[in-house]
């Protein structure tokens, strides 16, 4: 029996990491801390690149196929410029889990020879660069979850590294599509919490501010996408783990609804969980950039190799008309949107309600309705959301009182991360609520909450329905706009809540973060008499209080685009069109 400790076991993975970075892509010294050094974004890497290099990863997942498809770009070129950019940034806010460089390049050299040979690409992701979130397995290298006894293993049996089916389906895809994936990046202990940190690589920071949080559970793709080391990403979101970091990075974050694209082979300690499960979806720098992959991705059919995908094509149709109608001046197109300006749990903070109030006025120049939006208690949502989960992040969720960890834990009672943490007799992180294992929750309860979702369900398209006599266009809202968090990145440990992004996945319904504007410390600050406010509750009283402008200042802010159950297409076309509006905005101010 091996006397190996879990930090050995973590140490040795870390050291293992940075010896598969070449030496001439190592720093020559250690970053100094974040007090000196907060932000290593635009010219703190570029310093550490070629002209070449930047030029490549600095553009876009789009223009980047088409010069690797014509032949403009090797893309063997692209791939090292993207491995090097993702090894400086791992050396400076730890955030990958898995280096795949040299996969990456051998594959990259076989991609040149096929376009040499057969003068056409390989497929229409030909030569492009995607990181992974490391919850996504790759035949040949490890899962860990950010869980130290899941290393060298397959989601803790033994490992079959060579097994050909250990790659998930969508890796599978990404592959016959021509895509070159490279790093897997880092995700909180077991992948479930709104800050990226484990005993393997420890705390990944905010680039741009070093002493802030970079989100989670998909914490490493948006540190290493805001770093510009990749030019697309996937990871997952059950709660708000695509958009949480896509917004606390100042990126675009798809969270499609279930079964739209495929999930098979992706782990989770929540797989089998009733009624909310995880999802996958792209995290990039543009919602031009993420419309391109939906379409590439789902022109493979992946229906055929995943049953739980549902057979829906892209619909380029339904994107046309939308963006059609949003831009359009004919008064019997006018479109209706619904704007959540607090959920009644945490009021948002006053960047977050800035933004808000920017999207309306975006909307509302081009002559659209914007109506408040009051649906069934997202209380509700939330309690269901979490009375359906395994363990927790404590401070992401602290919506029952100290009587009710029960529900906190949940159906399977916290075995499946408990018996997963004991393989290397690892600790839970800080940020875990569930410390020790309780029962499993009986299945006639387990219904009874399925029930609950049901029905939650039915009551809220129940209200959607009803707005068509609020719109003022005879029809009911197209589309939500909605906090994607109460504020901005936070400080370690205040990641508080989480209930803005899920409840949107209690709904099952798309959703597409995308970036609106930056904390203004001279703005965006509370009115004098909310200083003695009161809350709507605890912990609403203490969100209000982390909120620090001058920390905060510069800060990314981002809002999600919310739409019906599969209505992808629709909800991208309308972010793009309203981030294109913002973009205008912007430009009048300069």
């Amino acid at each position: 029996m091996s006397t190996i400790t879990w930090q050995e076991k973590a140490t040795a993975k870390r050291e293992s990491l940075l010896g598969l970075i070449p030496a001439e892509w190592r720093l020559p010294s250690p970053l100094p801390p974040p007090s000196e050094l907060p932000n290593v974004t635009g010219p703190e890497i570029r310093k550490y690149l070629s002209p070449a290099e930047i030029e490549i990863t600095e553009s876009s997942a789009v223009d980047i196929v088409r010069k690797t498809c014509s032949g403009e770009w090797k893309s063997e070129d692209v791939a090292r410029a993207f491995c090097h950019r993702a090894a400086v940034a791992h050396q400076m806010i730890s955030c990958l889990h898995e280096i795949l460089f040299e996969s990456a390049l051998a594959r990259a050299r076989e991609l040149d020879l096929y376009l040499a040979t057969h003068e056409k690409p390989l497929g229409p992701l030909h030569g492009l660069p995607v990181s992974l979130k490391d919850s996504i397995h790759v035949a040949g290298a490890d899962t860990s979850m950010g869980i130290v006894g899941w290393l060298d293993t397959f989601e803790g049996l033994p490992h079959t590294a060579t097994s050909k089916s250990q790659s998930s389906t969508i890796v599978h895809t990404l592959l016959s599509l021509g895509a070159i994936p490279y790093v897997k990046t880092s995700v909180p202990q077991a992948s479930f919490a709104g800050e990226t940190v484990n005993h393997i690589i420890g705390h990944t920071p905010n680039p741009a501010n070093r002493s802030l949080v970079v989100g989670g559970s998909s914490g490493g793709e948006g540190g290493l996408l805001a770093l510009r080391a990749s030019p697309l990403g996937l990871g997952t979101d059950i709660g708000g783990s695509i958009r949480e970091p896509a917004a606390f990075n100042g990126l675009v974050g798809l969270k499609p609804s279930r079964g739209r694209l495929p999930y098979q082979g992706i782990a989770s300690i929540a797989d089998g969980a009733p009624g909310v499960g995880f999802v996958v979806g792209p995290m990039g720098h543009s919602v031009q950039d993420l419309g391109f992959f939906m379409m590439a991705l789902l022109a493979a059919e992946p229906w055929r190799v995943d049953p739980g995908v549902v057979e829906l094509p892209w619909r380029d149709q339904v994107f046309e008309e939308t963006r059609r109608r949003f831009a359009g001046k004919n008064e019997k197109e006018k479109m209706a949107f619904g704007v959540l300006l607090s959920d009644g749990v945490v009021n948002p903070q006053p960047p977050v309600s800035r933004a808000l109030r920017e999207v309306v006025k975006a909307v509302e120049a081009l002559g659209h309705s914007v109506i408040e939006w009051n649906p069934p208690s997202h209380a509700e949502a939330l309690k269901i959301w979490a009375r359906l989960q395994p363990p927790l992040h404590q401070p992401r969720t602290q919506l029952t009182t100290p009587s009710k960890q029960r529900d906190t834990v949940t159906v399977d009672g916290g075995s499946t991360f408990h018996t997963s943490i004991s393989l290397a007799n690892e600790p839970p992180t800080p940020t875990i609520f569930g410390k020790t294992p309780q029962p499993p929750v009986p299945a006639t309860e387990v219904m009874q909450r399925s029930i609950a979702l049901r029905t939650y369900r039915r009551k809220y398209l129940e209200y959607w329905e009803s707005t068509a006599e609020l719109t003022g266009t005879g029809r009911p809202v197209d589309a939500l706009i909605v906090p994607v968090h109460q504020g901005c990145a936070t400080l370690p440990g205040r990641v508080r809540y989480m209930g803005y992004t899920c409840a949107v996945n209690v709904l099952d319904y798309s959703a597409c973060a995308i970036p609106v504007t930056r904390v203004r410390k001279d703005v965006d600050v509370y009115s004098v008499g909310e200083k003695g406010y009161e809350g709507l509750s605890h912990l609403d009283k203490l969100v209000h209080e982390d909120y620090d402008a001058e920390l905060l200042d510069g800060a990314p802010v981002g809002v999600q685009i919310v739409g019906r159950r599969l209505q992808e297409e629709s909800v991208l076309a309308l972010a793009e069109e309203i981030t294109r509006e913002l973009g205008k905005g912007e430009q009048a101010r300069l």
